[in-house]
Formats: C-alpha cells, sequence, structure tokens
C-alpha cells in the first residue's frame, strides 16, 4: 500500500511536494487499445445529448478515425454541442481531411499551434504541443489515457504492423468528470481564442462589468482549477485527474510519480516507450530499489524513434547497476504510459517520462487509489513483461570512462528535446 512518504524520501532534499487532489465515489473501467477504447468511446457519444469535448494529438484519416468522426457528426447532427481539438503537429498529415470531415453545424473544430505557415517553425513554443488525450461526454463519462485515434495496427512511420501497439486508456464516471470536463473546456477555449481573440476583445469592451468578465474568462481558461482538498475520508474508487501545463502545473505529474514511489512500500512498476527522467525521478526509482523493493520498467523493444531509445539506454547502467529491472517489450510498437505502486496505486495517461512530455508539452494522467483497479492493470503489466527480455547489467564504468558518460547523457537529453521537438516522433 502506498502509504505517506519520509520527508525527503524523493531525493533527500526537503518534503516532497503535495499530492494530487482525489475525488471518491468514482467508476474506473480498464481499456486496452483502441479495440477497446472506440467502440466504449462511440457508445457513449452516441448517447450524448448536450455536450462532448474531445482534445488529442492525432486524429488520422484511417477507418478508425472515420469511424470516430462519424459518431461526432451523428451527435452535431442531433443538436449535441461537440467540440474537437487536434494538435496542429500531431494530425497535420490528416488535417486536410479532418477540416473536410468535420465541417457540420454544431461542431467546432480548433487547431492547437497550427503550422499552416512556414513562419511558424521559427516560433520556440512551437515545441510545446498538445499530447492529451481526451474525450468527456455530457459531464458524465470521460477518456483519458495514451491512445491516439489511429488504428492500433497502423504506424505512420512503418506501415501496417501484426501486431497492435500496446497501449491504454481509461473509462471514468463519477464526480472526478467535472475536472477532466473543465480541463477539456479550457483547452477548446485557449484554441478558440488563439483565432479569434479580436473579436473577444471587442466583446469585452462592450460588457457592462469588463473587469470582471475579464476575471471569469481567465478562470475559465485556468487548467489548474483549484479544488477543495476532501475534509472527510473518501469513498472508493479514488481518482485525481492530473494535468501538465506550462504555467502552474509544470511538475504535477512529474510529482505525483515521485511521491507515489518514494512511498512504496513493495513494488513499483512502470511502462513508458519513451523515458528520460530527470535527476529527481532516476533518484526516486533508485531510492525505492535501495530499500528493497522490485523495480521493474517495461520500455520500447521495438523502437520507432532511435534518439529517444539512444537517450534511455545511455541510462540503463545507472539504473540497473542500482537494482531497477528493465525490460524491452518486442512483439509490437510500445505507447503505455502506465504505472502500478505497490497494490492500491496506479497511473494511465498520455505523459511519457522524458523532457518532451514533462518540461514542454500539455499532458493528462489519471491517477487511481483503488486495489481492484491496480490488479487489473498489474495483470496487463506481468502479461506484457512476459512477452519482454530483460535487459542484463552492463560493466559500471569508473574514472574517465564515467565522466565521458555523463557527458554523453547530458548531449543525449539536448539531442532528444530539439531532434524529438523538431520531428514529433512522440
Amino acid at each position: 500500500m502506498v502509504g505517506l512518504p519520509a520527508e525527503g524520501a524523493a531525493n533527500g532534499a526537503g518534503p516532497l511536494p503535495p499530492a494530487p487532489v482525489f475525488s471518491g465515489g468514482n467508476r474506473v473501467r480498464l481499456l486496452q487499445g483502441g479495440d477497446e477504447l472506440f467502440p466504449a468511446m462511440r457508445d457513449a457519444i452516441a448517447q450524448a445529448h448536450a455536450q462532448l469535448w474531445l482534445a488529442t494529438y492525432l486524429f488520422h484519416d484511417d477507418d478508425a478515425g472515420r469511424a470516430v468522426a462519424d459518431a461526432l457528426l451523428d451527435a452535431a447532427a442531433r443538436g449535441v454541442h461537440v467540440h474537437v481539438l487536434v494538435d496542429g503537429f500531431g494530425s497535420k498529415a490528416a488535417m486536410s481531411t479532418l477540416r473536410r470531415w468535420l465541417d457540420a453545424p454544431n461542431l467546432e473544430f480548433d487547431v492547437f499551434r497550427p503550422l499552416d505557415r512556414w513562419t511558424a517553425w521559427l516560433q520556440p513554443a512551437q515545441l510545446r504541443r498538445l499530447h492529451h488525450k481526451l474525450c468527456v461526454v455530457d459531464a458524465e463519462v470521460a477518456y483519458v489515457g495514451g491512445i491516439n485515434i489511429i488504428d492500433d495496427r497502423l504506424d505512420l512511420n512503418h506501415g501496417r504492423t501484426d501486431e497492435p501497439r500496446l497501449d491504454f486508456a481509461v473509462e471514468l464516471r463519477g464526480p472526478v468528470v467535472a475536472r477532466v470536463q473543465h480541463v477539456a473546456r479550457a483547452l477548446s477555449l485557449r484554441a478558440h481564442l488563439v483565432h479569434d481573440w479580436r473579436f473577444e476583445l471587442r466583446g469585452l469592451a462592450q460588457e457592462d462589468r469588463p473587469f470582471q468578465r475579464a476575471q471569469a474568462l481567465l478562470r475559465e481558461l485556468r487548467l489548474s482549477e483549484r479544488l477543495p482538498a476532501p475534509g472527510a475520508p473518501l469513498l472508493p474508487v479514488q481518482v485525481a485527474f492530473v494535468v501538465r501545463d506550462n504555467l502552474r502545473q509544470r511538475r504535477a505529474i512529474e510529482r505525483s510519480y515521485i511521491a507515489a514511489i518514494a512511498a512504496a512500500q513493495a513494488r513499483v512498476d512502470i511502462a513508458c516507450p519513451y523515458f528520460y527522467p530527470g535527476r529527481d525521478f532516476r533518484r526516486a526509482l533508485l531510492g525505492a530499489a535501495r530499500r528493497g523493493l522490485a523495480v521493474r520498467l517495461l520500455l520500447q523493444g521495438k523502437v520507432d524513434y532511435r534518439v529517444a531509445a539512444l537517450a534511455a539506454r545511455v541510462l540503463y547502467g545507472e539504473l540497473l547497476g542500482g537494482g531497477v529491472r528493465i525490460f524491452e517489450y518486442t512483439p509490437a510498437f510500445l505507447h503505455a504510459k502506465v504505472a502500478v505502486v505497490d497494490a492500491d496505486w496506479a497511473t494511465v495517461g498520455s505523459s511519457n517520462i522524458d523532457p518532451l512530455s514533462l518540461l514542454l508539452n500539455l499532458e493528462a494522467n489519471a491517477v487511481v487509489r483503488d486495489a481492484a483497479f491496480a490488479d487489473k492493470l498489474a495483470q496487463r503489466f506481468d502479461a506484457a513483461l512476459a512477452a519482454s527480455h530483460e535487459v542484463k547489467a552492463p560493466p559500471l564504468r569508473r574514472g574517465w570512462r564515467r565522466w565521458l558518460s555523463r557527458g554523453f547523457v547530458a548531449w543525449c537529453a539536448n539531442l532528444y528535446l530539439r531532434v524529438a521537438g523538431i520531428t514529433g516522433r512522440y
């Protein structure tokens, strides 16, 4: 069971950051791959009666994307207000098709940081991408995870694959859905204001109380909605929706991981395709291994992005030497960003453990405190681990070799951040 961490347990320097705010009384269902997510999401969209929001990094124009688009169009035709937000880079290849598909009454289609002009590439902010995968229907059901809207057996860089990529999402029902909807609505409003800010300014100028209206608008735009900490014990299932933005929540997801690892008492299992954690995160993992915990990492074995794989493998020696076990998943591409800590803490989301996700992108994870859910995810993790191969520890470097290795780590981090940001392959 994940208990309260000791002061400074994560990195030996000061107290841990505050934990995410959980709500109780939720229902959570684990979904593996688009084969499970898309039918569930389409069923929820078919029952929508008021509003729905969808935000995703990649919305592809294949059969899977067409089926989701048809469900959205059907909802809009029934009078449901539909808001779709896609990333300007992740969905760039399908953008013209998406604009044609999703041009309908009651359907608002926006693009986060569009790349419709060559000058956009000159803006440093273009490295900050929308990496969320969210869908919220009528404030009643939400889908959160790492699954893009694309066929499980299609990779944009490698074509068709025999096996589906390994990825997960969760279906959420209960009080936490309001928090997910707030974030989805704020994202949509932000993207919309980028295009129509002049119209909004004119509207503010015509208001009787423009200052109050401006304050209200800023509250709507804020991803880090302030939620009161619960005063009474929470009912199961407890869920926190944790986002990373470039304002107040820059390290929220990373800190939620570190706090859980520091408090762990038995096991830490993490699956992540793009793994290049910072010093505090590595210290937390190594600290857990030193305490005698089983610390296992499931990383990419079938590589789709060589710079990311190179960066991760540079860290293997340090982690393996400290007692962390590393497995590489080879049956298919790994895209899952999930973790299980002890018997009752789990997370599923969009955030990798790398510089892009932890320092730049907009990300969203669901953190669940529930033994039954953690057990289900642990079973899927163990099944994937059984199909993987374990990496054996290389000999430890000493003297100048160790110094050179550390310099190479820093160089890899810089290269990873720059090249991955330019290519968008994450």
